[in-house]
């Protein structure tokens, strides 16, 4: 008998709306992934025995609703259902053993008014329930948000669940609320039958983010100084990591507590300006600047629901959560402790994954050129070992001049200007060069800064030898007396990934080389004997045992060779495309919505000119085309009336001796010929006529 009621525990079909939108999709995958009944493993001792809490150990099986069923199904799901009429919906609620309605993110009134009438549609049938069934309703901590603190002396002691009947929701919550009540009331009539929760669910963060994103990609772009913080940033916004929210749910399902409201925040009280000043320290430039709140009605990336929940200003507490269940929390203390986990979560379900290059070749075989179109196709960091040191010296000087407006710490601004002697005695002690020390260690801090560590970068013919290489890619975490005649441990967050040598014989080199515009080669520093003896170093650099590539080698990152032998390809298409087969795809955002608009309006831009300018090529070449067949025309009338005006005179030139003839010889007897038939007046003049002449021209 326990066997068979075990037997039909073993799994529970779960309802989740709109589960392709972030909160429910995490939720649901997230219970796909957990045993029915998992929660219940470390119950109190004073509650019921371990066997009888531990019912089943299959899995839950996830159905849902989702906008449109023109892609492939969520893998975690079992079943899919598009947006269908209630009638057709009803039947699939009935079949789950628990229902869970989501309104905690972006909830439309369709949707909110869809969740109430699950609830009443389930309860008007619980006659027909063969077991009993669990709805819960998602909601937000929003319902909340105009609460008076618990005690006015004291506005930091936090609101609790006790505080029930005491909350007050915000004025564009007011929908959430009514739900919320609707969902619990229902859920108290037969409890055997249909049982009722409501989560009151903080700001959910973490899982690739979603209210927090704008932050996160602003910050991960580095396209602005400083990440802002819409509004004073004063206040406390109650979060929780959205896998803490699904685990929550889970316990719901597993324990189907007596107490029926819950609200699910983490320990935190991270206030809005600490929560975007950790983003931008961890992912971005590392600071901030308050703006005023309207300023993020005019950002299409948050909407006003967004917005709301970003200036709420509350303290609450999860009393009843933390005595209930048992959560086994992926980020209890809050967003800011656990940062870094949640902004590797972030990169990786977001795909945003650095891409480093290593270019090497020979001078003058084009790897800047090739650099900046990877940059350029990649979204990269085009690091030339000059440019990384000029940009050192411009930062600390910038550092050092503008201490008070940019209220820089005392300490900060003597570091810096440390670093700044250090750099300029290296170069007065060494003819304006810095000595290989300070290379690479500003190589290594470019490498490390946040922009490549987020982004990738292409290193530009640098490190030229094995000892570079090892200096500047060594671990800097490694013991301090490690043998330095060993392969050192390097640091994996800034080796290259992808090493590609570019290869040319030295004949094609000097060859492109003379070809270069003066002003270039003068540059590049490619005057003929300069050139030869750069040459001359590298090949000499790339035939000893310990060359540059041989250390990547031994690091199995072993490098591709290609060969650079066309002239006439100065854009390195078949170099670009060995390259990007190789590397990949981009591993970065795609355009903003602003920049695909822009981008459309430049194509559509482009194309009308194009045709303008292809319509006005058309009508000149009709054009050009009508003249000449005029002009053909007419010289072929000409001809044609040239011609016939000599026919004319040929056919008159070889008429005249027979006209001489008949003149002289027939027209006379002819005429005579009439004269005497007009006389005669015969009945038959013709006749007559032909025997005149018959006769006269015998006697002739």
């Amino acid at each position: 008998m326990a066997d068979e009621k075990k037997e039909s525990y073993r799994t529970k079909r779960v309802f989740v709306n709109n589960i392709e939108q972030y909160s429910s999709k995490c939720i649901a995958k997230f219970l796909s992934t957990c045993i029915v009944g998992g929660s219940l493993e470390e119950a109190e001792e004073d509650g019921p025995p371990a066997d009888e809490l531990t019912l089943q150990d299959g899995t839950f099986q996830i159905v849902g609703t989702i906008s449109n069923n023109d892609g492939e199904n969520p893998s975690f799901a079992l079943e899919c259902y598009t947006s269908q009429n209630r009638d057709q919906l009803l039947p699939r609620l009935l079949e789950c053993d628990v229902v869970v309605y989501n309104i905690s993110e972006n909830a439309t009134a369709e949707l909110i008014d869809e969740a109430t009438w699950a609830i009443s549609a389930l309860h008007s049938d619980i006659e027909s329930f063969a077991s009993q069934k669990v709805f819960i309703l998602i909601s937000s901590v929003m319902t909340w948000a105009m609460s008076k603190p618990a005690d006015p002396n004291d506005p930091e002691i936090p609101l609790t669940e006790d505080d029930y009947r005491r909350k007050r929701h915000h004025p564009n919550f007011k929908e959430h609320a009514n739900a919320e009540k609707t969902v619990l009331k229902l859920g108290k009539t037969k409890k055997s039958k249909l049982s009722s929760y409501v989560v009151a669910a903080g700001a959910q963060y973490g899982m690739g983010e979603n209210l927090l994103h704008y932050f996160f990609k602003a910050s991960w772009l580095g396209e602005i100084a400083r990440v802002p913080v819409f509004g004073p940033g004063t206040n406390v916004i109650p979060t929780i990591h959205v896998n803490d929210l699904a685990g929550v749910i889970q316990n719901v399902i597993d324990h189907k507590p007596k107490i029926h409201y819950f609200i699910a925040v983490d320990d935190s009280n991270n206030t809005f300006e600490d929560i975007v000043k950790i983003i931008s320290f961890v992912l971005g430039p590392g600071k901030i600047k308050k703006v005023p709140k309207e300023e993020a009605y005019l950002t299409n990336a948050l909407t006003n629901a967004d917005v709301d929940h970003l200036s709420v200003n509350l303290r609450i507490e999860p009393i009843f959560l933390k005595e209930t269940f048992n959560l086994h929390w992926v980020s209890e203390a809050g967003i800011i402790d656990n940062i870094n986990g949640v902004v590797e979560e972030y990169k990786l379900l977001r795909l945003l994954l650095p891409i480093r290059i290593c270019l090497l070749g020979p001078p003058a075989v084009g790897k800047s050129t090739v650099a900046e179109t990877l940059c350029k196709h990649y979204k990269l960091h085009h690091i030339k070992l000059q440019e990384v040191i000029d940009e050192k010296m411009q930062h600390l000087e910038e550092a050092v001049n503008g201490a008070e407006q940019e209220g820089e710490s005392e300490e900060a601004v003597s570091n810096a200007q440390d670093q700044l002697d250090s750099l300029k005695d290296s170069m007065e002690q060494n003819e304006g060069r810095l000595s290989d020390r300070l290379v690479y260690r500003i190589m290594r801090d470019k490498l490390n800064s946040t922009p490549c560590r987020n982004h990738g970068f292409v290193l530009d013919g640098f490190p030229k030898s094995y000892d570079q290489a090892k200096e500047i890619f060594y671990d800097e975490d490694m013991e301090p007396d490690y043998p330095r005649s060993k392969m050192p441990a390097y640091n994996k967050k800034i080796i290259p990934e992808f090493i590609f040598s570019l290869e040319a014989s030295d004949d094609f080199l000097k060859e492109r080389v003379q070809n270069l515009p003066e002003s270039v080669a003068e540059k590049m520093r490619y005057s003929k004997d300069e050139y030869l003896s750069r040459l001359k170093k590298y090949r000499k650099a790339n035939v000893e045992d310990e060359t540059v590539l041989n250390y990547f080698d031994e690091l199995e990152i072993h490098p591709e060779h290609i060969e650079v032998n066309n002239a006439v390809d100065p854009e390195y298409g078949a170099v670009m495309e060995k390259i990007t087969r190789l590397v990949g795809h981009p591993r970065n955002y795609g355009p903003t919505p602003e920049e695909r608009e822009e981008m459309e309006r430049k194509s559509a831009e482009e194309t009308a000119q194009r045709l303008v300018l292809e319509t006005a090529d058309w009508k000149r070449r009709e054009a050009e085309t009508a003249a000449k067949m005029a002009a053909q025309l007419e010289e072929w009338n000409r001809h044609v009336t040239e011609v016939k005006r000599q026919e004319r005179e040929l056919l008159v030139a070889r008429s005249a001796p027979l006209r001489n003839y008949l003149m002289s010889y027939v027209m006379p007897s002819l005429t005579e010929g009439m004269m005497e038939c007009c006389k005669a007046k015969p009945d038959d003049p013709v006749d007559f006529l032909a025997e005149y002449l018959l006769r006269n021209n015998s006697q002739d």
